[in-house]
């Protein structure tokens, strides 16, 4: 069976991070980045899961949730990499995270 620590660890981590962030922060631009990766997550998870079929994108319902948007898309696609043993796609995804992490950071301590 498939080990997904590799995404949802870091993936738990950052979306516990948004959850901590000031709103000030996220609107700076943490909440965008936070929820773009949430969508690409979800989406490759739903490609994966239905492939004939095409995704629905994750819903922008405001700064505070995006913590929890990131949280359950990550464990969706890990559930679904370990499902069908997509060791590549567990390794992309991982790599999102982690630039996503990046860019989070920087725009949370950005000043305007």
């Amino acid at each position: 069976m498939l080990d997904t620590a590799p995404l949802t660890v870091p993936a738990q981590l950052l979306s516990d991070r948004l959850r901590r962030l000031p709103e000030s922060a996220l609107r700076r631009g943490a909440a965008a980045e936070g929820l773009a990766l949430a969508r690409e997550l979800a989406r490759r998870a739903q490609l994966l899961e239905f492939p004939a079929r095409t995704p629905l994108e994750l819903p922008d319902v405001g700064v505070l949730a995006v913590g929890d948007q990131l949280a359950v898309a990550a464990h969706d696609l890990a559930e679904i990499v370990r499902d069908v043993d997509a060791a590549d796609e567990l390794a992309d995804a991982a790599g999102l995270v982690a630039a996503a992490a990046r860019r989070i950071g920087d725009a949370a301590t950005a000043r305007r």
